[in-house]
């Protein structure tokens, strides 16, 4: 779908997760490549790695892995409970969509899994002793900070199917066992996934997709002064 409109691209990129099992072309997979490669990353650093998998064995097992992650993810979110914007019937049904998810990750035709890797601090004695005095709070900046390299990318690849007419959506519940991934993968040490995508032609449709009013969660100069929204 060329030309597709930004705006319209956003408000109706929603989270797909019935694929059918056609194969995607590999011309369509670089060019969504070539759109998160095209985000921006902290102090330029470009340091991340997109692994596609497209093997069914490879697939499989990922799709094991990720249902008995979302096993776990499933029982935390029945415990937080529902949020306050979503009746109980629309929480179940979000619950029930994960649930297809969690059992048949593995039967998409394709899995993108961003991943970075790890940029640690100078070693002690390399920085100047008025930031070395700060070097615990350094590293929680960082690790606070780290997802702003990264996931940019991934809303790139989010836009990029939209556009392309491909159903994708971003999911985290496998890093909940990252080393069964990085072992199936091959991945060394310093490189971490980041989130797994399933992608391919969708069986529903594109939005448009419901969200909260910007009037509820943009504030005006300070905290409870609320952003006027008059366009909405």
């Amino acid at each position: 779908m060329p030309g597709l409109d930004v705006f319209e691209a956003i408000n109706t990129a929603r989270a797909l997760r019935r694929l059918r099992p056609d194969p995607v072309p590999e011309a369509m997979i670089t060019q969504i490549l070539d759109a998160a490669i095209h985000a921006p990353s902290a102090g330029n650093a470009q340091n991340w790695a997109f692994i596609v998998v497209r093997d069914p064995g490879q697939r499989r097992k990922l799709g094991d892995i990720y249902r008995r992650a979302s096993e776990i993810a499933s029982a935390v979110y029945r415990a937080v409970g529902c949020p306050p914007h979503l009746t109980e019937a629309q929480f179940e049904q979000m619950l029930t969509s994960g649930a297809w998810l969690w059992e048949h990750m593995g039967d998409a035709p394709v899995l993108l899994l961003p991943c970075q890797r790890d940029r640690p601090l100078p070693p002690p004695g390399a920085l100047p002793d008025w930031l070395e005095a700060r070097r615990d709070q350094e590293q929680a900046y960082r690790e606070r900070g780290r997802g702003a390299s990264i996931y940019p990318a991934v809303q790139n690849i989010i836009l990029a199917c939209r556009a392309l007419g491909l159903g994708t959506l971003i999911t985290t519940n496998h890093m909940r066992l990252e080393d069964e991934v990085k072992a199936v993968l091959d991945l060394p040490p310093d490189l971490q996934t980041c989130a797994m995508m399933p992608i391919g032609y969708p069986v529903g449709k594109f939005g448009p997709i419901r969200r909260r009013p910007v009037s509820e969660v943009a504030f005006a100069d300070r905290w409870q002064s609320p952003w006027p929204a008059t366009n909405q």
